[in-house]
């Protein structure tokens, strides 16, 4: 058989499906460039700068069990995440409750999942609520893998865009859902995707938004991948009053071991048995296990790096701020979003120019031409030699 005949056996639907475009390894990049690695500032994908905490090595090399499978329902872990989240309030003081009043609510444990990253979380979601056609809603500019999730099942993705400053146009979502659910002959939309603080935007859902968005016949993912960062408090225990709520958290920033993979959804208890039936029995490995543990022991130290990086955050932006040809967005995540204006061109816009002129330097930052992004970059806060070292190369090509 050749290899076009073979092709028509795929699923048709992937003709149609965009790549999501992940960032390259500063390894690839450090040989293209001709820079060594040690001296290329990554600020292009909003890791930690600091990475895991001297515990979590210590952990991995002391850990003797590797021959071992995992434990299929990461037991042990989602005991950690509850205590966790439960001393997340205690640190915050009361909170709000999803209803309008304090609460100190517990998370209950049989109400965490524990997944390899948040990206396979996602696509767990998709797969359990959509068939072909069914409708979702996005909020763009925002993360690409959910619309890349819901097309890889075959859903349809409606588009709300943000509004100004890219605040989430809620009288928008509530009007779609509303006319798409009335519509003769069209299936009302089943999920509705929100990061907060959202990427690349750094924009924040306030708390009221959220409660009018709960109220539509719908399931909320809430994504808070970079909750940490920000000065507002997780929404988490809302899961324990609301049906309709997912919250994702990660331990990719805050904890800083990203290339392990490992997330965690804080579920409806309706949902759970669900996702027991459908998700892969070892989905986290024991590496990522270990690592989780080791890091929620060290939850106050993780808690000061945060606030290091918050605080370089502000003076990142400040310094942001005086570069002529760069307008940065204000922030509640671990990056700065910034328009780029008036730098010089290289026929692709001034943003592909001056993420350019940085690489050659050594310094990677993300930069964005699509719609409702075009001429941005965002920028990774790092650590504060790292910021210096950024706004000397930036002063020195305005």
């Amino acid at each position: 058989m050749d290899a076009a005949k073979m092709q028509s056996l795929l699923n048709p639907l992937l003709a149609e499906l965009e790549e999501y475009t992940p960032i390259q390894p500063f390894e690839v990049l450090s040989r293209r460039l001709g820079i060594p690695a040690s001296e290329i500032v990554k600020l292009d994908a909003n890791e930690n700068p600091y990475g895991p905490h001297p515990a979590v090595a210590e952990a991995l090399a002391e850990y003797a069990y590797y021959h071992i499978y995992p434990d299929p329902q990461q037991t042990e872990l989602r005991e950690a995440l509850a205590e966790h989240l439960e001393s997340e309030q205690r640190d915050v003081g009361s909170e709000q409750d999803g209803t309008g009043g304090a609460t100190t609510a517990k998370v209950p444990v049989e109400q965490i999942l524990a997944t390899h990253g948040l990206d396979e979380l996602l696509d767990n979601l998709c797969r359990l609520f959509l068939v072909p056609g069914d409708t979702v809603i996005n909020v763009p500019p925002t993360f690409g893998m959910y619309s890349f999730d819901a097309k890889l099942v075959g859903g349809k993705v409606i588009e709300v865009w943000r509004g100004e400053g890219f605040h989430a146009d809620v009288d928008a979502i509530c009007g779609l859902v509303d006319s798409e659910s009335n519509a003769v002959g069209q299936s009302p939309p089943k999920l509705l995707f929100l990061t907060s603080p959202n990427n690349p935007t750094g924009t924040w859902l306030p708390d009221e938004d959220l409660l009018r968005l709960l109220e539509l016949p719908l399931m909320v993912v809430l994504d808070e991948a970079y909750v940490e960062f920000a000065k507002e408090n997780s929404r988490a225990p809302w899961v324990t009053q609301h049906d309709n709520l997912i919250v994702l958290r990660t331990f990719s920033k805050s904890a800083g071991i990203a290339g392990l993979r490992l997330g965690y959804g804080v579920v409806p208890a309706w949902l759970m048995p669900y996702l027991w039936s459908f998700k892969q029995p070892y989905n986290v490995n024991v590496a990522a296990t270990v690592a989780g543990l080791a890091s929620l022991k060290q939850a106050e130290a993780m808690n000061s790096i945060v606030k290091k990086i918050r605080s370089e955050r502000d003076r990142l932006f400040q310094a942001l701020l005086a570069v002529p040809y760069l307008s940065p967005y204000p922030s509640n995540a671990n990056f700065v979003l910034c328009a780029v204006t008036g730098f010089r061109s290289s026929g692709e816009g001034d943003a592909a120019a001056l993420k350019l002129a940085l690489e050659e330097k050594g310094i990677l930052v993300r930069y964005y031409q699509k719609p409702g992004l075009q001429n941005c970059i965002r920028i990774s806060v790092g650590r504060p030699e790292q910021t210096d070292r950024l706004m000397e190369e930036l002063r020195g090509l305005s």
